[in-house]
């Protein structure tokens, strides 16, 4: 079995960043948005308020789902990571709807255009939020966690954000008076691209809830490992599903018939150890073991 102590810690981490980074530039956008009169930089910054909900469901879901399984939860407790991870496309979802029906709101009422240092402010916000999306990016590849991922690409969505919002506040400044309307079409841009990327991440993390099958390469390299196995003659079925950071795999292994009950015991485990060591990403193996009858 497979310790997924050290990953856990690095996607934990990488939440901690990103819900402190998120927390200071809430602060800033907010403040550069009223006092700038910019609605599409305070809407920015309600979008870094939904990353810091979303890292703080990341973090409690891989901590939850790095839990060792108990009387309660035999299978483990790696459903959390999927909650986790629908629970932040669901936060972008709400955000992108709060932002396009404030920026709707706003373009009906006269408004003067924004101040020109806010382009300042989210130019350092661009730059803050990719290279925090490229280093929460790193993790999730270190540990494949799907929560990890969603919250690398919500960070992406707030740079997102912040360039579209850059390009409407200059299309104000530069355009004069009656193109005040820019900076909010700029923020009903920017919660599109947020629908998208929520979409994005949803639909992995329902998939992983619903118990779907991994892609084929996973099947076919737990498939090839055990038929390396000496006295593995057919593999009748075979069944996998991921749990969290790891997969279950159930398999149907045909052997000769003659053999004992011992034995078919002791050729189970070597299947299920050279599973195993082929494919780290396994937790448990069921095998099921069946004459082997050719037709």
């Amino acid at each position: 079995m497979t310790d997924g102590t050290v990953p856990v810690r690095e996607g934990i981490g990488a939440a901690r960043l990103g819900i402190l980074t998120n927390l200071l530039l809430a602060i800033i956008k907010g403040i550069a948005g009223v006092l700038g009169n910019s609605y599409a930089l305070i809407a920015d910054a309600v979008e870094s308020l939904a990353d810091i909900a979303g890292g703080l469901v990341v973090w409690s879901g891989l901590a939850v789902a790095a839990r060792e399984a108990d009387d309660d939860h035999p299978y483990g407790h790696g459903k959390a990571e999927p909650l986790a991870t629908a629970a932040v496309a669901i936060l972008l979802f709400a955000a992108a709807a709060g932002i396009t029906i404030e920026a709707v709101r706003e373009l009906r009422i006269p408004h003067e255009a924004p101040a020109p240092f806010t382009l300042l402010v989210l130019i350092g916000v661009v730059l803050a939020k990719e290279t925090l999306f490229r280093r929460v990016l790193l993790a999730a590849d270190s540990d494949a966690s799907g929560a990890v991922f969603a919250d690398a690409w919500h960070h992406r969505s707030d740079a997102i954000t912040s360039g579209a919002a850059f390009l409407g506040i200059s299309a104000a400044l530069i355009g004069g008076p009656g193109w005040e309307w820019c900076d909010e079409a700029a923020a009903i841009i920017a919660s599109g691209v947020i629908t998208f990327n929520a979409i994005r991440i949803i639909r992995p993390a329902l998939h992983e809830l619903m118990d779907g099958a991994p892609g084929d390469s996973f099947l076919t390299a737990v498939s090839e490992a055990a038929l390396a196995t000496p006295g593995v003659h057919h593999i009748e079925k075979l069944r996998a599903r991921r749990v969290g950071l790891q997969f279950d795999v159930d398999l149907h292994v045909q052997a000769d018939p003659q053999l004992t009950l011992h034995d078919a015991h002791i050729l189970s485990g070597i299947v299920k150890s050279r599973i195993r060591d082929s494919v780290p990403d396994v937790c448990h193996v069921l095998v099921h073991m069946e004459p082997f009858e050719p037709a």
